[in-house]
C-alpha cells in the first residue's frame, strides 16, 4: 500500500474552518461531515450563484465531479453557507457537443451571473468556452479537465492531472516495472485530445528510449475488437488505454478474447480507476493492468478523503459515483468555498472571487499528492503526480513507492511558475 501523506490537524480545526482557513480539519470531532462554517444551521441569506458545465448525456456520463460538488455545497448551505449566504449551485449538461457547451456556459455566465464555476467536467467545453471565461473575467475550478484547452487557459483551473500527465505517468511506470520499449496509446479522436494527450508519453519516450505510437478512435462508434487488434498488430510491449470507463471495459473484454494480456502489458490513465472496474473486467487482468490515479486512493484513511465520503453519503444520491472524478469535484468545491469564506459576504462579486481564487497558493488535502495552487499563470496544471494501482479481482492493489511525478517535457513552464511561487 502507498503511504498516505498526513495533513497536520489542529484541535481548533472547527474554529479555523469557521474562519475559512481550513477544510476538513474538524470533521471527525463533529456529528457529521465538515463543511464550511459547520454551524449546523441552514443559510438563508442572498444566494451566491456558482455554476458548472458537465458532459452528462453522450458517449458516457461524465458528471460525477458536478454531483460531488453539489453534495459539498449542500453541506455548506446546511452549515451556515458563506457567512449566512447559501451557494446557488447550477449544473448544466453540454451533451458532449461544443455548440451546446457554448450555449449553456453563456447562460451561466451572462444570464445567471455566476461568480465562478466549480466542479466542471467535460470533453468539449474548454475549447468552446475558455476565451469567453477569460473575456468575462470568471474563474473555473474544474473537477476534471480533459482536452488540451483545459490545461492551457488562464481562467480554467483543473483540479485533476489530466489525460496527458496521467498517461505519461502510466508510461513511466510501464517502462520502470516491465522494461517496456515500445508502446501504443489509445485515445478518442476528440479535437485537442487525441494527439495532445498521447504526446505526453511520446515526448517522454523520446528522451528515455521508448517508442510510442498513437491510435485514435471515434468514442461514439468505436469497434473494440478491431481497435485492440490494430494496437496489437504494432507489436508493442505495452498498450496505454486513455479512454473513458464506458469505452475501456469493452476494449479490455475484446483484448481478453484475443488473449492479448498474456503477451502485452496494459496500463491506463486515471479514468480506469473506479470501484466497479475490477469486477467488470474480471480476474484475467489481475497483475497485468496498471492504472495511474490523479488523486490518492478512494479508500485512503486521510481525514479529507473520509470527509468526502461522509459528504457523499449524507448529501449526495446513492447513485452518485464515489470515484476519482467525484474526488475532483469535491476538492474543487472546497477550494471555491474556502476562497469565498475569506471574503466579506456583502462584497462578493465576480471580480472579487476571481482575485481570491488566483491567490490560492497552498491548498492542502490528503486527496492530493501535494499542495494545490492557482496563481497568476497563463495556464494551470498544478496536479501533476499520482500513485498507481492494479486490480486484484475484487478491488485495487496499490503499488509501492507512493506518488510518481510526471516527467512530461510540456510541464517546463509549470515547473518555472512553481519555482517563482516558492513551491516544490
Amino acid at each position: 500500500m502507498f503511504k498516505q501523506k498526513k495533513i497536520a490537524r489542529s484541535a481548533l480545526g472547527a474554529l479555523v474552518g469557521a474562519l475559512g482557513l481550513a477544510g476538513a480539519g474538524g470533521a471527525w470531532a463533529q456529528s457529521g461531515p465538515d463543511c464550511g462554517l459547520n454551524t449546523g444551521k441552514p443559510a438563508t441569506g442572498e444566494p451566491i450563484p456558482v455554476g458548472a458545465v458537465v458532459g452528462k448525456t453522450g458517449p458516457d456520463d461524465f458528471s460525477a465531479s458536478g454531483q460531488a460538488a453539489a453534495a459539498y455545497f449542500k453541506c455548506v448551505n446546511a452549515n451556515g453557507g458563506i457567512h449566512g449566504r447559501p451557494v446557488d449551485y447550477i449544473v448544466v449538461d453540454d451533451q458532449w457537443n461544443p455548440e451546446t457547451a457554448a450555449q449553456v456556459a453563456s447562460k451561466l455566465v451572462k444570464d445567471r451571473k455566476v461568480v465562478a464555476l466549480a466542479g466542471s467536467t467535460s470533453f468539449v467545453e474548454c475549447g468552446a468556452n475558455a476565451k469567453m471565461y477569460a473575456d468575462e473575467g470568471v474563474m473555473v475550478i474544474a473537477g476534471t479537465g480533459v482536452p488540451r484547452e483545459c490545461f492551457n487557459a488562464r481562467n480554467y483551473v483543473p483540479v485533476n492531472a489530466g489525460p496527458r500527465v496521467s498517461a505519461t505517468i502510466a508510461a513511466m511506470y510501464a517502462a520502470q516495472k516491465y522494461k517496456a520499449k515500445k508502446m501504443v496509446c489509445v485515445i478518442p479522436n476528440i479535437p485537442s485530445l487525441g494527439n495532445w494527450a498521447c504526446e505526453g508519453p511520446k515526448e517522454w519516450g523520446k528522451k528515455n528510449g521508448v517508442e510510442v505510437e498513437t491510435i485514435t478512435i471515434d468514442p461514439g462508434s468505436a469497434d473494440a475488437t478491431s481497435t485492440m487488434l490494430q494496437a496489437a498488430a504494432k507489436k508493442p510491449d505495452t498498450i496505454i488505454m486513455n479512454v473513458p470507463k464506458g469505452i475501456l471495459v469493452p476494449m479490455l473484454a475484446a483484448a481478453e478474447q484475443q488473449n492479448l494480456g498474456k503477451k502485452i502489458h496494459f496500463v491506463s490513465a486515471a479514468p480506469a480507476y473506479n470501484t466497479d472496474v475490477p469486477k467488470a473486467i474480471g480476474p484475467y487482468w489481475k497483475g497485468n493492468f496498471d492504472v495511474n490515479l490523479e488523486f490518492n486512493p478512494l479508500e485512503s484513511a486521510g481525514p479529507d478523503n473520509k470527509n468526502w465520503l461522509a459528504v457523499m453519503d449524507k448529501y449526495g444520491a446513492k447513485s452518485d459515483p464515489r470515484d476519482t472524478f467525484s474526488q475532483g469535484g469535491y476538492v474543487a468545491a472546497r477550494i471555491v468555498t474556502q476562497a469565498l469564506l475569506k471574503m466579506d459576504p456583502k462584497k462578493i462579486d465576480r471580480a472579487g472571487v476571481t482575485d481570491a481564487l488566483r491567490k490560492v497558493s497552498d491548498f492542502k488535502s490528503d486527496i492530493l499528492c501535494k499542495p494545490f495552487y492557482v496563481g497568476n499563470g497563463n495556464r494551470h496544471n498544478a496536479n501533476n503526480s499520482g500513485p498507481v494501482a492494479s486490480p486484484d479481482g475484487n478491488g485495487w492493489r496499490f503499488a509501492p513507492g507512493g506518488c510518481l511525478t510526471a516527467e512530461d517535457p510540456e510541464l517546463v513552464d509549470i515547473r518555472a511558475d512553481e519555482q517563482k511561487m516558492g513551491l516544490k
